[in-house]
């Protein structure tokens, strides 16, 4: 006779329409972890050769026959798919896949290309049965601590953002029937002694019905919404350009204005953050050699501390060196320090995207397991606290004080039998583990969504690219952006009100708290200003130019570090098409394209020096002759790697005004590294290995 748990797991089974034939068990609503292989079997070893052996999570829904299907989720005959690479947006067939738009989707891998530099594979069980997390001894470097900030801004900052503004629109009393409504059922609950039942209960409803979210909390543009009035304002961008951003700028794909947001806030920070906005990231540049662009330019970070000396000596102080004993080891700690922050903000933006991830799934994750996990939490709170009073509470909690205070020895103890009789425990009770367990990080959710279209040879085309700026004008409104619950307008306002609000005014990005706020921000460069910074920047632009070409010569001449500067500043009129298939690249110093196979017998990634790949491509020609050849299940490690040292980046971008082309460096099994440099189209590369074959990473 069937028993209660395979009923429920029967009726799970096809009610999720967006995992296709995978199935639901009560194990994956359960919050349990999906194995105990780390605590029980901690040195077990298991690789895979391919994504249809299905490691984790992520490679069994890329693999996955989904119900929703768009373009890249198509079965193909061709070896590979081209679905507008180097294509206009207009020209690229939407969707891509089935559930999400392509906006949405670029912004996913814009933001996954900023993210992750580089990856090694893991052998063991993944957290959560997903691969891609952080490593705990994850490098630092400058230029990754702006990431995390950035990405800091763009998840929790602007969530928070947007959740403060909805309690301010609560209490402003604009919306007068809607705050009516909270206000009843807030005292009617507190006089019969219900508030936790019913916040309890308000909250299991927003976790299972989403519709109820529109409900309760009606959508407003971000930066429409006045964070002291709760009524409408003029965005500070002067147009609202964008619906997602506190300014609401004007922008050309969907995500890019929080994007330039976040960019703009690391800059505004000092110190060690004034070191990451100029993009120092060592462990990613060649080493510096005599005679090189980067030898030759001095450290634009130590503008900041010359500065800051300078001004203590003209106010009467001792210049920094031997009068200053403390500015070593504080240097030295603060640095130290780094990597624990950058792991714990990056930690912080993780949790909160798998919690956002989890109430808003984006296929083809399932779109109903995570609800219903966090609701089965939250249900015994619900019916606990009706019959659980203020008094037997509060004596819960001053126990648990008392014995988190005096229980020490007894809790020594069992820490310490548990790590002995259990090594990594600790790790099984992660959130990711458990509540969040098959919730991914967005970083995740673009590694299944590139895998997908590697499972069915439809490499997703990368974001198309718009040298034009965003136009100023109001952007469309509709009522997934902007709405009221019931008769009310929404905010409150007219018409007239708000599209006034949305109109372009010039004036208002400028505008600040007062005279003494526009004395501190600094004024704008005079002409003569202009003309000194033009000489040092066509002076330089000389320098380099005379640097770059020296290195043909030293390249010549055997140096390995100028064969891999060799094409890393192209032309301005050089064409930057490449893919999906072909790349062009250097391997040392020869023009060549590295090409990936996938139609052979062992897919694999070689280089070719053969000129005709340009014209008439790889596919299916058995007449190259690459200079090496990697099978793709034998990669267990990508990095990213500059052309250029983080110095002479800078300076190349300034002066020349050009796009500096970076390479990748790739390791196989048996150690053997290989390098590819000047590459336009690096990063595409990088996602098309990473997402192709069957292995478990994780990112350092």
């Amino acid at each position: 006779m069937p028993t209660y748990e395979d009923k429920l797991e029967e009726n799970l089974h096809p009610s999720d329409s967006s995992t296709g034939a995978t199935g639901t068990k009560l194990t994956d609503i359960l919050p349990v972890p999906s194995t105990t292989q780390p605590v029980t079997e901690p040195e077990k070893y298991e690789t895979a050769n391919s994504l249809v052996e299905e490691p984790t999570l992520s490679h069994a829904l890329a693999t996955d026959d989904h119900e929703e299907k768009g373009l890249a989720q198509r079965q193909h005959d061709e070896e590979v798919v081209d679905l507008g690479w180097n294509e206009k947006k207009e020209a690229i067939p939407a969707p891509l896949v089935g559930g999400l738009g392509n906006e949405d989707l670029w912004l996913h891998i814009r933001r996954f290309n900023k993210q992750i530099y580089h990856v090694k594979e893991v052998p063991k069980a993944v957290p959560g049965d997903l691969d891609l997390n952080i490593a705990d001894e994850e490098e630092f470097s400058p230029d990754k601590l702006r990431a995390n900030i950035e990405r800091f801004y763009m998840t929790v900052i602007v969530g928070l953002l947007a959740a403060v503004k909805h309690i301010v629109r609560l209490r402003s009393w604009r919306e007068t029937r809607r705050t009516s409504c909270f206000c009843a059922a807030y005292f009617i609950a507190w006089t019969f002694d219900l508030i936790v039942p019913l916040l309890t209960l308000t909250l299991i409803i927003l976790i299972v019905y989403p519709r109820s979210r529109e409900i309760l909390f009606p959508p407003a543009p971000l930066a429409l919404v006045d964070s002291k009035t709760g009524g409408v304002q003029k965005p500070k961008a002067g147009v609202l350009g964008s619906t997602d951003s506190s300014t609401g700028a004007p922008q050309n794909f969907n995500g890019e204005a929080v994007e330039q947001e976040a960019s703009n806030f690391v800059n505004g920070f000092t110190s060690i953050v004034v070191t990451s906005a100029t993009g120092k990231h060592p462990e990613g540049s060649p080493p510096t050699e005599s005679g090189s662009p980067d030898a030759a330019v001095p450290d634009p970070t130590g503008v900041t501390v010359a500065a800051v000396e300078a001004k203590d000596v003209a106010s009467g102080g001792k210049a920094a060196g031997k009068h200053d004993k403390t500015k070593v080891p504080v240097e030295t700690a603060m640095w130290t320090k780094m990597r624990p922050i950058m792991h714990g903000i990056a930690d912080l933006a993780d949790t909160w995207e798998r919690c956002v991830n989890a109430l808003s799934p984006t296929p083809p994750f399932p779109r109903d397991i995570y609800r219903l996990r966090l609701a089965t939490l939250v249900f015994p709170l619900f019916l606990t606290s009706l019959f659980v009073t203020s008094y037997m509470f509060m004596k819960g909690v001053t126990f648990g004080v008392g014995f988190g205070f005096f229980g020490d020895p007894i809790i020594s103890r069992g820490l310490k039998w548990l790590n002995h009789r259990y090594p990594n425990w600790q790790k099984l009770l992660e959130l990711r583990n458990t509540i969040l367990k098959g919730v991914p990080t967005n970083a995740q959710l673009t590694l299944t969504l590139l895998r997908v279209g590697e499972a069915n040879k439809a490499p997703l085309p990368p974001p198309p690219s718009i040298n034009e700026p965003p136009p100023e004008k109001p952007t469309e409104v509709t009522d997934a952006e902007l709405r009221a619950t019931g008769a009310e307008p929404p905010l409150n306002a007219t018409d007239e009100e708000l599209r006034e609000a949305m109109e372009h005014d010039p004036r208002t990005a400028h505008e600040t708290g007062g005279p003494d706020i526009d004395a501190a921000k600094g004024s704008e460069p005079s002409k003569r200003g202009s003309k000194i910074i033009g000489f040092f920047k066509g002076t330089t632009k000389g320098a380099v130019t005379t640097a770059i070409g020296t290195d043909h010569a030293r390249a010549k001449a055997g140096s390995h570090h100028a064969k891999n500067r060799l094409g890393a500043v192209p032309g301005p009129n050089s064409s930057r098409v490449s893919g999906p298939v072909d790349f062009k690249a250097r391997y040392n110093g020869k023009k060549g394209h590295v090409y990936i196979t996938t139609k052979s017998a062992i897919p694999a990634v070689s280089f070719s020096t053969d000129e005709m790949i340009e014209k008439i491509g790889s596919a299916e020609r058995k007449d190259l002759h690459p200079l090496w050849t990697i099978p793709i299940s034998d990669i267990t490690e990508l990095k990213k790697v500059g052309g250029y040292g983080w110095k002479a980046k800078i300076v190349v971008g300034w002066s020349l005004g050009r796009e500096v082309a970076d390479g990748l460096e790739i390791t196989d099994r048996t150690g053997n590294t290989w390098r590819v440099m000047a590459m336009p189209k690096r990063d595409e590369l990088f996602n098309r290995l990473v997402a192709i074959g069957g292995q478990k990473w994780e990112a350092w």
